[in-house]
């Protein structure tokens, strides 16, 4: 692929500010590794702090909500989220979905009101284990994903896919470079399908489940992959440049 790969860390509900000398450490290792593109989503209170500190990294937001603004007590809106220093923001990641009821017509109205917001879209798709085994998977997350994605004519800069099989997130369980390669290509197909070639063939496409430093290099090399997000690794330097470094070998080969 000619884009560098992505790779993400989501911080989910961790961090305060003991935590912005590990943004830090990332930030430094990232300007040695510049094959690679890097970035964290902090959780909201640090996006700023963040933002301040790095020089090389990427910084974005874990979520905003599908209004521009309002009576939404406890909610965060895009423009919020660029104005404290992001610039992308992940949704529709499966705990959303899952814990806070979000639907795809929801996910699909935040990506349009994010990208309007001036944020890239990191767009979250993947199934549960009793759709795995019921040997639904592929149709499930194709279907989840073209009523979630937005209308965009720049897919290839400004959206990101992130493949994430519930079952493997935070569980150890990670999927094999098998069943990554067959989901990435039929995510690609779709986006080829909606977006065009030109487009559609640039948009990267990540893996997210459990990536370690010690598997990550085995699922970069699946087809289609092209980084990843990664969650309990990202929360420190080393476990997180690991993932980093992996990615940099493999696109180097």
């Amino acid at each position: 692929m000619a884009q560098r790969p992505f790779i993400v860390g989501n911080w989910k509900m961790h961090g305060t500010r003991a935590m912005l000398s590990e943004a830090r450490a990332i930030d430094r290792a990232a300007q040695r590794l510049m094959k690679v593109e890097v970035a964290i989503a902090p959780p909201f209170t640090l996006i700023h702090a963040v933002h301040r500190e790095a020089e090389q990294i990427g910084v974005g937001a874990q979520d905003c909500h599908h209004a521009e603004g309002g009576a939404h007590t406890g909610d965060i809106s895009a423009a919020m989220c660029a104005d404290a220093g992001a610039k992308f923001v992940i949704l529709g990641h499966s705990e959303r979905r899952g814990d806070h009821g979000e639907s795809d017509a929801c996910v699909k109205q935040k990506a349009d009101v994010a990208l309007a917001a001036g944020l890239r879209v990191i767009l979250c798709c993947g199934e549960s284990l009793d759709v795995r085994e019921k040997g639904k998977a592929v149709k499930f997350v194709t279907d989840q994903l073209r009523a979630s994605l937005p209308h965009i004519e720049d897919a290839a800069e400004q959206l990101t896919i992130a493949y994430e099989p519930i079952w493997a997130i935070g569980t150890g369980k990670t999927a094999t470079p098998q069943d990554v390669s067959d989901m990435h290509v039929a995510i690609r197909a779709l986006l080829v399908e909606l977006y065009g070639e030109e487009q559609g063939s640039e948009v990267r496409i990540l893996y997210g489940g459990s990536v370690k430093a010690e598997n990550a290099r085995e699922l970069m090399d699946a087809d289609e992959v092209g980084g990843a997000l990664v969650g309990g690794a990202s929360l420190t330097a080393d476990s997180f440049m690991g993932i980093a470094i992996a990615a940099a070998e493999v696109f180097e080969g």
